[in-house]
């Protein structure tokens, strides 16, 4: 068993959170990592034992445009900061895994300033691919280049250059030594080149113990990246949209059938993809449910369904964040933790109690998923011995479940008895309970 399977992540951008401007003029060093620190006690008492945190290397702009793989970006300060930071995570049992943007380059970056220079007598002509001295662009180069998603900013890796490759593991185990980081997230993981996938899954299983690859993958069979050749997971945005659109449709259909199709692909209990209810690149869950009074319940969902389940910062509050179509800045604002902590938050009572259940009842990271009731508006599943019930109507309903046993309500308190085999349980509106066998 390794760590990540049963941990709890918590997701920070960084540059949104410090409030970094947006774009880099490779001047002055600033040292707002270090005011991240409070937040890594917030993150222990939440419940959390894993931090994925990034992009934080030097870029021109949002932190997926590198323009250095070798220090940190100086909006957010240097090595040191970070080597501390990382230090300071580890003191506190925490995992720190970061983005590795391999897929492409910004245009600030050493291989590709030196083609816009030699143009065809380039010695790293061949570190991006297809690139065509008969074409340009609009930042006429004189020459064009495959990118990512449409965008010229993001300059194309050639990663089936062998020397391309080796420079990319070598920032890995520079990463390592250096930092002493616990994993990566693979940004773009869709798209990325699955032979150096299969060179940074052998690179893993030599640098460190249980060493994490995760990929950023959105649509497709996410077995052809997980398995024991490539990654151990990847961002599981099959169930991110059951969750909050199952929920908004009073449709819990959705939600059982994503499961059920995972696990018929072969991603069962023996793989744990990394669940979210958002992240940097898509609103904000709060904004997301049309019910406010959801919000208990997709989070009852996230940390008992298979999976690893992650908070991506600030959404624990409760806190708005609508996508804009020409920026991101408002699902990646600035925060003072210590006006959020100011308020009686019950957001964050209710998912300090949802990470400690999930820490300290194994079941839930590697217990057997069952299906025991299902209506549009009713869902109620087991994990091993451990029963979770949910009901996403505006009315009252109850379960009549099919097991034996006594079981304790995790946040009500509630003690219940199966009589003759049959388990009573009765919701209020919009309610979710995960009940504990007894001893």
């Amino acid at each position: 068993m390794a760590w990540y399977e049963e941990a709890v992540f918590y997701h920070i951008y960084p540059l949104g959170l410090t409030g970094a401007p947006f774009e880099n003029d490779y001047g002055e060093t600033v040292h707002r990592l270090n005011d991240l620190k409070p937040w890594i006690e917030h993150i222990r008492k939440l419940g959390c034992t894993g931090l994925y945190i990034g992009p934080l290397f030097e870029s021109k702009t949002h932190g997926y445009d590198t323009t250095d793989y070798y220090r940190l970006d100086r909006r957010l300060g240097d090595n040191e900061d970070l080597k501390n930071f990382v230090s300071c995570c580890h003191e506190q049992g925490i995992r720190v895994v970061l983005d590795g943007v391999f897929n492409h380059t910004g245009r600030d970056f050493f291989a590709f300033k030196d083609i816009q220079q030699y143009r065809e007598s380039s010695w790293k002509k061949d570190w991006y691919q297809n690139v065509n001295f008969y074409g340009n662009n609009e930042y006429n180069d004189g020459f064009s280049y495959d990118n990512w998603g449409g965008y010229n900013a993001l300059v194309k890796l050639n990663l089936y250059n062998p020397e391309v490759r080796n420079y990319l593991l070598d920032v890995v185990r520079f990463w390592v030594r250096e930092f002493d980081i616990d994993g990566l997230r693979l940004d773009a993981a869709d798209v990325l080149n699955f032979d150096f996938m299969k060179d940074l899954r052998s690179l893993a299983n030599e640098i460190k113990e249980d060493f994490w690859l995760m990929g950023e993958v959105i649509h497709g069979e996410y077995q052809r990246w997980v398995n024991e050749e490539t990654l151990n997971s990847v961002t599981n945005y099959h169930l991110h949209k059951a969750l909050y659109s199952g929920l908004n449709d009073h449709n819990f259909f959705e939600i059982a059938h994503t499961i059920k199709r995972q696990r018929d692909m072969g991603l069962g209990n023996k793989v744990h993809l990394y669940n979210f209810v958002d992240n940097h690149d898509v609103e904000r869950i709060y904004t997301k449910l049309n019910n406010k009074a959801h919000f208990p319940l997709v989070h009852i969902l996230l940390f008992t369904l298979p999976g690893i389940p992650s908070l991506y910062y600030g959404s624990e509050f409760g806190i708005e964040g609508r996508k804009e179509r020409y920026s991101d800045a408002s699902i990646r604002p600035k925060l003072d933790l210590d006006e959020l902590m100011a308020a009686d938050n019950e957001h964050v009572k209710l998912i300090g109690e949802l990470a400690k259940i999930h820490n300290e009842h194994p079941q839930l990271s590697y217990g057997d998923y069952s299906e025991l009731q299902l209506t549009t508006t009713k869902f109620a599943y087991a994990r091993d011995d451990i029963i979770i019930a949910l009901n996403n109507s505006d009315d009252a309903t109850s379960f009549d479940l099919h097991v034996e046993g006594e079981y304790t309500g995790a946040l009500t308190g509630e003690k219940l008895k199966a009589e003759n085999g049959n388990l009573h349980i009765e919701l209020t509106s919009n309610q979710g309970e995960i009940y504990l066998p007894d001893e």
